[in-house]
């Protein structure tokens, strides 16, 4: 495809050529009758030679390809209005290379945005200082849940405090939808002082291309969901969501446990099976409960999360599931889950995703 974009390109540049070739008399231009100045005429040459730089930008990957298209549309634009009874026809290039830059643009916006977002978390993780996990530590947490730090290897391990992960998933956007939505994701963390980036990229048919990010900096949360990275869907932020994201950070300490260590987080022992955390940070306050197998393993967690933000958002059940562990980086993980709001109406598994790739203390 990013070559018949090319050839578009040159091709449209090519036929810019004519105003040059008009303007002096090269040769006979049936196409235009409107009679076009010598500077005209270089307009029209400059132009055409802006599309095909702009065309050898775009197949390069050159960043600033999208910024000098919309220039060179916006001249091109000008210079068909000038002959329009001539050139009317060259709008429809003009449109369709246009969207293609905006969209370009949008996403290098976006990305931009979320790295920067990144880079702010990574940055204020202190790597220079990473303790070793004894079972000393282990000593005052509920049985259930030391068991599962030592069955994870934690022990004698590093402590924990950035992670990167890599993802695959399937989604359903709302409930009672049958056709799972495939995706994929990239999640960044910092422990220590718990924070998370997550951005995802999801097909919701052939043609419409969905970017998110979601976001727990500093106790508040956020979420992001962009139509082609350009229009919002979502940008939804508040106290609800605020809580929402720091129990899904409370959940997805399954993937790095030496977390469950941090003085962030309060354990109450329920049996040998169960244990109930409550995270407290920065003013915000979520809690949930984690179960395990006979073997130790971390299984579910359970906690009841508001299910959107609006003012009458109510919480409902919210399960995470383990369906796989495998090791990852000499650390016993959950690798395969799925999520499930219990609602009044059914249960709604709107999550299945998989882990694909991990790395701890990573910056």
């Amino acid at each position: 495809m990013k070559y018949v974009f090319f050839t578009l390109m040159l091709l449209h540049g090519a036929i810019h050529l004519l105003g040059f070739a008009k303007a002096f008399n090269l040769w006979q231009v049936e196409q235009l009758n409107a009679d076009i100045s010598k500077i005209s005429g270089l307009i029209w040459l400059l132009v055409s030679l802006f599309f095909i730089v702009t065309g050898i930008a775009f197949l390069a990957k050159v960043q600033w390809w999208y910024w000098l298209a919309i220039v060179t549309i916006v001249i091109s634009t000008v210079l068909i209005i000038i002959v329009w009874k001539d050139a009317k026809y060259g709008t429809i290039p003009n449109v369709f290379i246009l969207l293609v830059a905006l969209f370009s643009l949008s996403i290098h916006t976006f990305n931009e945005k979320v790295g920067n977002e990144i880079s702010t978390i990574m940055n204020q993780a202190d790597t220079t200082k990473i303790s070793v996990i004894t079972k000393e530590q282990l000593v005052d947490l509920p049985y259930p849940v030391a068991n599962w730090l030592n069955l994870s290897g934690m022990v004698g391990k590093e402590k924990i405090n950035t992670v990167w992960l890599s993802q695959n998933a399937r989604m359903k956007m709302k409930p009672g939808q049958k056709e799972w939505n495939e995706a994929v994701a990239e999640q960044y963390y910092s422990v220590e002082k718990p924070a998370f980036v997550w951005k995802v990229k999801m097909n919701m048919s052939p043609f419409i291309k969905i970017t998110g990010r979601d976001k727990f900096v500093d106790g508040k949360g956020e979420m992001l969901i962009k139509l082609f990275s350009l229009l919002n869907i979502v940008n939804e932020k508040g106290e609800k969501m605020d809580e929402g994201t720091l129990q899904r950070f409370l959940a997805e300490i399954a993937w790095f446990p030496s977390a469950a260590l941090s003085q962030y987080i309060t354990w109450e022992a329920i049996d040998s099976l169960s244990a109930k955390a409550t995270m407290n940070y920065k003013g915000t306050t979520g809690s949930g409960t984690f179960y395990f197998n006979e073997q130790g393993d971390f299984v579910k967690f359970s906690a009841l999360r508001y299910k959107g933000n609006e003012a009458g958002a109510q919480r409902y059940e919210w399960i995470v599931t383990v369906k796989e562990h495998s090791m990852m980086n000499s650390i016993r993980i959950p690798t395969i889950v799925e999520v499930t709001w219990m609602l009044e109406n059914g249960n709604w598994t709107w999550l299945d995703l998989e882990i694909t790739d991990i790395r701890y203390n990573w910056k």
